[in-house]
């Protein structure tokens, strides 16, 4: 009887051990909050590109980001 009771204490155990490691599937999962607007950060865009602190293509490149972002 105690063997028994050993056998499927460790059996029960080790299945928990082996399972533990299946949840998820490896899927990454991100979510992100912002606390600006749009207006907001096409302002801050604006006003780095007018302090020269980014390429005119950088800038429509990260124009176009916000706005697609936003739709």
């Amino acid at each position: 009887m105690k063997l028994s009771s050993i056998l499927l204490a460790s059996t029960l155990a080790f299945s928990l051990f082996a399972l533990q490691g299946c949840g998820g599937g490896g899927a990454k999962v991100s979510s992100s909050v912002t606390t600006t607007t749009m207006g907001e950060e096409l302002q801050d865009l604006e006003t780095s590109y007018n302090k020269g602190l980014l390429t005119e293509d950088e800038y429509k490149t990260a124009r176009k980001a916000i706005l697609k972002r936003y739709q």
